[in-house]
């Protein structure tokens, strides 16, 4: 069942009175807008943010998650609230400046009914709020819409995330216990200062995120594992996966300059290290929480290289290869392999090392000849593999 999701943001940061915990930068983004990603990708189809004042870093991260599709509204009064929140789901609801791994994100949205995530008292849980005397809140609970409406009802000017809380304890709602390990190593926290979120935004980033795209050949086996290395350093210097994207586009174009003038093998060099940027690049969105595009702004870095393919080659053979393999190219970004196992599929990133290693001896054209018969070998798997 579809359910909601309600953000908490409007208490102030330690690090500024006028500043908002739900404005601190985390992952590439403010600290909202990563809870709203997580709430949508855990399957929440409506996200509230109860906000005390609308601040211009609320309103543009309002203004990038609708751009990416995601259905979000800024709430200022309880009226309004009443008004937008479902009658007929549940509501994630989330602390505000909390941070909680995606996995106990999901596990609480596959749950139905009152539910609250929670950890033993200690002194790795003393920022969370105590709900008895042995546990307190980790920052995320499912609300049934019985529970927040009678509770919208009588709350007049109490905090909402709070007393819902509260209210949900009086109902004896679910407990899920958060193991201590989670707290000491950051993937559940609360934070009210940038240094914080930061420290976990390392533990974050260190843990690793996966969307579990299906990747073929070198970008598989090498490109991917260095962009997972180069990825959480990028990140925690705040570089925007967009700049990084860019940059391989740019890096891409330049590399057909040396293939113009005939130093082939320095070009496919600079080429091979421009896809690797546009690997760094989908990492630090999957980091984000955001989808890695699909659309021509993901093929600018591999149709460059093809393009240095066909210069480098200058022959019908290497454009009939760049044809097939922009054709293998797009399969495999859009998850069409079939059952195809990832050394089957002949990637730009697959091709490029090869015709390196010919040039070197001296063989380019026949580097092109392997590399057409190797394609050719790599869409038989494919076809073959594929099952209705």
């Amino acid at each position: 069942m579809g359910f909601a999701a309600i953000l908490s943001a409007s208490r102030a940061c330690a690090d500024s009175a006028a500043g908002l915990r739900a404005s601190l930068h985390f992952a590439g983004q403010t600290l909202v807008e990563y809870q709203a990603r997580q709430a949508a990708q855990a399957g929440a189809d409506r996200i509230m943010i109860l906000v005390s004042v609308i601040t211009p870093a609320l309103s543009q991260a309002v203004d990038r998650l609708s751009a990416d599709g995601i259905a979000v509204a800024l709430v200022r009064d309880m009226v309004s609230l009443v008004r937008d929140a479902p009658r007929d789901a549940d509501i994630l609801l989330v602390a505000d400046g909390a941070i909680v791994s995606q996995a106990h994100v999901e596990a609480m949205g596959a749950m139905e009914g009152n539910a609250l995530l929670v950890t033993d008292d200690s002194r790795a849980s003393t920022p969370f709020e105590r709900i008895d005397a042995g546990q307190r809140w980790a920052g995320l609970a499912r609300i049934g819409p019985a529970l927040l409406f009678g509770t919208i009802d009588m709350i007049g000017d109490w905090d909402l995330s709070l007393t819902l809380v509260r209210a949900a304890v009086q109902k004896g709602a679910r407990r899920v216990t958060v193991p201590q390990d989670d707290l000491m190593e950051g993937r559940v926290a609360l934070v009210d200062s940038q240094q914080q979120a930061d420290l976990v935004a390392q533990a974050v980033t260190a843990a690793g995120v996966t969307n579990g795209r299906s990747r073929g050949g070198v970008e598989h086996y090498v490109l991917s594992p260095l962009a997972r290395m180069i990825g959480p350093a990028l990140m925690r210097m705040q570089v925007p996966a967009m700049q990084v994207r860019v940059a391989a586009i740019a890096l891409g174009a330049i590399a057909l300059v040396p293939i113009q003038l005939l130093w082939t093998l320095t070009g496919f060099c600079l080429l091979l290290l421009s896809l690797l940027l546009a690997e760094v690049a989908d990492r630090l969105d999957e980091l984000a929480l955001r989808s890695p595009p699909t659309n021509g702004l993901a093929f600018a870095a591999p149709v460059l290289a093809l393009l240095g393919m066909v210069l480098a080659g200058g022959s019908t053979m290497a454009a009939d290869l760049a044809l097939l393999l922009g054709i293998m190219l797009v399969a495999d970004r859009w998850r069409r392999t079939g059952h195809a196992r990832p050394w089957m599929i002949v990637t730009p990133g697959t091709v490029l090392p090869l015709l390196i290693i010919a040039g070197l001896f001296g063989m380019l054209a026949q580097g092109f000849r392997v590399a057409m018969l190797a394609l050719i070998a790599s869409a038989g798997a494919i076809i073959l593999r594929s099952r209705d």
